[in-house]
């Protein structure tokens, strides 16, 4: 039974994130005819697509996609937990697995990012998405910070802001260490 609920939660942590991507990817204007763009929005289509004719996308945020994570957030706290009762606080739960996961994203696209820099520099189309996605978050820092040495710090204080983020979310948000 362990192994059957690692699985699930698993492919559910996955696509959530997956379907976050998306959203990131439609905010931040990425190239929609980039391979791995067509593999994102491909394999979140078959979901997405049916309620998008109902919800509509909100400016540069896709709606639909954000209601589709949260609705498998709200379902994987219960699968987290081990309790599979319908209540409420679940609703709370789903929230705090959505922005955590939206984090976790942040940081491990930071990460993959920064070491596709010292392989690939830019020749690759997954490169060019993850620019294009970071690019965002770190400019602004670029401008405190600059490179030292040729050496660019940015992506480090990006992660030092969503770590220092993230041990405020264990002070001051309730189940924040249980997700």
């Amino acid at each position: 039974m362990l192994a059957l609920i690692f699985l699930v939660t698993t492919v559910m942590a996955i696509y959530i994130k997956v379907l976050l991507l998306r959203i990131w990817m439609q905010w931040a204007r990425c190239d929609f005819y980039n391979p791995f763009s067509q593999f994102v929005v491909k394999i979140t289509q078959p979901v997405v697509k049916p309620l998008r004719r109902i919800i509509p996308s909100i400016g540069p945020l896709d709606s639909a996609s954000l209601l589709i994570a949260y609705i498998v957030s709200v379902l994987l706290g219960p699968v987290l937990l081990r309790l599979f009762v319908k209540d409420p606080i679940f609703l709370y739960f789903g929230l705090v697995i959505l922005v955590k996961a939206a984090g976790v994203l942040v940081f491990w696209v930071i990460i993959v990012r920064s070491l596709m820099s010292w392989i690939s520099q830019g020749r690759n189309p997954v490169d060019y998405v993850l620019i294009q996605l970071t690019e965002p978050l770190m400019a602004p820092v670029r401008r405190i910070i600059p490179a030292i040495g040729g050496i660019d710090f940015s992506a480090m204080a990006v992660i030092l802001v969503l770590y220092m983020l993230n041990f405020l979310g264990l002070e001051y948000i309730l189940g924040w260490a249980q997700f």
